[in-house]
C-alpha cells in the first residue's frame, strides 16, 4: 500500500506542479524503463541503465525514497511534506502532504484528500476530490447577537438592596444586535469594528419603588397605594465599536476552535428611554401599567470598554460605560456593566 501512496503523490507533483508549463514529449523511451501515464498529458519515467540498477530499484521502499529525496519530515507529528512550489514573491505554495498515524495515512494534494485505512483486517481506501479546507480570507463581514444581564456600579460597588435603584439580574436584560467587520492583520491578529443596537433593561429589586420624571431629576417614589409587580428603566443607544482580535487557534494553526481574546473602545448614541411600572391596586381592578419618559435624564452619549472571550465555539463579552447613566445631577452616579454571551 506504501508503494501506491508513493505513485499518487509521484503523479500529483507532476500534475499539480507543472500542469500548463511542461512541453511536448516524445513518448518513445528505452527498453529498460517503467512508464506511468495519467490524465491526459501527465508521464512519469523511471530508466534504469543496468539490469543490477533495476534490480536495486526493487529493493527499494518509501521511506528509503524519502531519504534519498532529503525530504522534511516530522519524527514527532509524523508529518511529511513531499513537495512545495516556489512562487516569486518568494513565498511557496505547498502541494503534497503525507500524515501517517499508526496504521492511519493520509494524504492532502492540492484539494484532493485520500484516506488510506489498515487498521481493521481489510485495507480501506477513501478518496475525496475538491475537497474545500477552511480559508482565512483577509477580510469578512458578520452578524451576531449579543444577550446578557446588566448591572451597576456606585462607588465601585453593587448598589445594595437597600437602595431603590438596585438591580434584580434575572429580567436586566441586554440585547444587542451588531453587523461587524474584521480585517486581517497578520496571522491571527485582526480588527475588527461595526454598528449595532442596543437595548438595555434596569429591572428593579425593589418593585414597590417607581422611577418618576421630576422638574429637574429622576426620583424613586415608593407607592405603598398598589401592589407593585414590576419596576424598571430601559434605554436604547445605536453603537459604535472596534477592538482588537488574538485569535490563538489560528497562530498556532489549530484551526477555528482556539482561544481567542479581544478588547476595544465603543460609543453609543441614546434612541429612547423610558420608566415602566406595573402594578395591581389594592381594590383589584385588574393589572396597569404606568409608563413615563424618563430618557431627558439619561445620557445622550455613552462611552465605555468591551472585551471578549472565545473558547471553542462559545463567545463571552462584558461591557462597561466609563461615563454614568444619568446626566450630572439629575440622577444617582452609577455606571452600566453589562456580562453576557455572544451568538
Amino acid at each position: 500500500m506504501k508503494k501506491y501512496l508513493l505513485l499518487f503523490c509521484l503523479m500529483a507533483i507532476v500534475q499539480l506542479g507543472f500542469a500548463g508549463t511542461m512541453p511536448s514529449v516524445d513518448h518513445s523511451v528505452l527498453s529498460d524503463s517503467v512508464v506511468v501515464e495519467f490524465g491526459k498529458s501527465g508521464r512519469i519515467v523511471i530508466t534504469v541503465n543496468s539490469k543490477e540498477d533495476f534490480e536495486k530499484l526493487k529493493l527499494m521502499n518509501i521511506n528509503q525514497i524519502i531519504r534519498e529525496l532529503d525530504l522534511e519530515e516530522n519524527v514527532d507529528t509524523g508529518e511529511t511534506t513531499i513537495v512545495e512550489i516556489k512562487k516569486k514573491d518568494g513565498t511557496s505554495k505547498q502541494v503534497v502532504k503525507v500524515t501517517e498515524d499508526g496504521a492511519e495515512t493520509e494524504v492532502y494534494i492540492g484539494n484532493m484528500r485520500l484516506l488510506v485505512d489498515e487498521t481493521g483486517e481489510n485495507t480501506k481506501v477513501r478518496f475525496e476530490p475538491g475537497l474545500k479546507r477552511r480559508s482565512d480570507p483577509p477580510f469578512r463581514t458578520y452578524f451576531n447577537l449579543d444577550l446578557g444581564v446588566n448591572n451597576y456600579l456606585e462607588d465601585g460597588k453593587f448598589p445594595t438592596s437597600d437602595k431603590p435603584y438596585s438591580v434584580k439580574g434575572w429580567g436586566s436584560w441586554n440585547v444587542g444586535l451588531n453587523w461587524m467587520a474584521a480585517q486581517r492583520i497578520s496571522k491571527g491578529f485582526y480588527w475588527d469594528f461595526g454598528l449595532g443596537f442596543q437595548f438595555y433593561n434596569f429591572k428593579f429589586e425593589n418593585r414597590d419603588y417607581q422611577a418618576i420624571r421630576g422638574d429637574n431629576y429622576i426620583g424613586f417614589l415608593q407607592r405603598t397605594d398598589v401592589d407593585g409587580s414590576k419596576s424598571k428603566i430601559s434605554a436604547s443607544y445605536l453603537t459604535a465599536m472596534t477592538m482588537l482580535e488574538l485569535d490563538f487557534g489560528k497562530m498556532n494553526d489549530n484551526g477555528r476552535r482556539g482561544v481567542r481574546i479581544a478588547a476595544g473602545p465603543y460609543v453609543g448614541y441614546r434612541l429612547g428611554g423610558q420608566s415602566k411600572y406595573v402594578y395591581n391596586e389594592l381594590g383589584g381592578s385588574g393589572r396597569k401599567k404606568d409608563k413615563q419618559d424618563t430618557g431627558l435624564y439619561l445620557q445622550n452619549f455613552r462611552y465605555g470598554v468591551r472585551g471578549e472571550l472565545g473558547i471553542g465555539r462559545v463567545k463571552f463579552f462584558t461591557t462597561y460605560d466609563l461615563n454614568e447613566l444619568f446626566q450630572d445631577d439629575k440622577g444617582p452616579a452609577l455606571n452600566p456593566i453589562t456580562f453576557g454571551i455572544v451568538f
